[in-house]
């Protein structure tokens, strides 16, 4: 979300206490905690994390949870990272869950080197937490489309951040590592689903889209899958909500 100070302004509790989800991972909050009314939040039975970049304005992480977590773990422990509020997970009994929100590239060449170190140095984090919480959820804006299906022109953005050969074979290899893309593995090659589109040239009612918000179930929890959506039609800032619904056998 671009700002959720900016998407409670559109509606944000509204949607919801509709939708009630027993999670919902936030990325790009753009606030400090204490800017936004977390008794709202409180007051629709949610318990509230986040996590911050030092910057004021600028990315940061956020879970809502019905369910208190055994443990809040804040951050990757690179300091170049989480300084900048990119990575948040919330443990729970039977799995654990993980907000990211990957760096962006288009602004600068320094800044597509930064994506490309977090890339590297996310997968060598996961790899060893994946160890300890074999059962883990990553959700977030990974701010790569993977497929030439996941993005509106693909032929005029083969060279556009987001969508370069080395971050979409990033993702191939990342799924490779143990890693089920939820909404490809439940809707298969459907076309024209995406998750953001600019605010420039009427792009999202004309459907000119990237999908690159993503749930990354891992493999043992594959069989648990219910279903994996993109709430298109939900616009409380450029991305929209993507879901998935799990069943946790006892």
């Amino acid at each position: 979300m671009n700002g959720i100070r900016a998407a409670i302004r559109k509606g944000l509790f509204t949607w919801l206490q509709e939708e009630d989800p027993d999670v919902l991972l936030v990325q790009e909050t753009k606030a400090k905690p204490e800017q936004i009314d977390v008794s709202e939040f409180n007051g629709l039975g949610y318990h509230v994390y986040m996590h911050s970049a030092e910057k004021p304005g600028y990315s940061g992480v956020a879970i809502f949870s019905k369910q208190k977590p055994k443990q809040i773990a804040v951050g990757c422990g690179i300091e170049k990272f989480d300084k900048e509020g990119r990575v948040l997970r919330a443990d729970f009994d039977k799995l654990s869950v993980l907000s990211a929100y990957f760096p962006s590239g288009s602004s600068s060449e320094q800044r597509q080197s930064f994506k490309m170190e977090f890339l590297q140095d996310f997968t060598f984090f996961i790899d060893e937490l994946k160890r300890e919480h074999p059962n883990l959820i990553i959700g977030g804006d990974f701010n790569i489309c993977h497929r030439e299906i996941d993005i509106h022109n693909p032929i005029s953005n083969k060279k556009s951040s987001g969508f370069l050969p080395e971050e979409r074979e990033w993702v191939s290899r990342f799924l490779d590592s143990g890693f089920l893309d939820s909404f490809r593995y439940m809707n298969g090659d459907v076309t024209d689903k995406y998750s953001w589109w600019t605010y420039r040239f009427n792009a999202r009612r004309k459907n000119l889209g990237w999908r690159i918000d993503y749930h990354m179930v891992s493999q043992p929890l594959e069989k648990s899958i219910v279903k994996a959506d993109i709430l298109t039609d939900v616009s409380h800032s450029d991305h929209c909500p993507v879901s998935l619904e799990l069943e946790l056998n006892d």
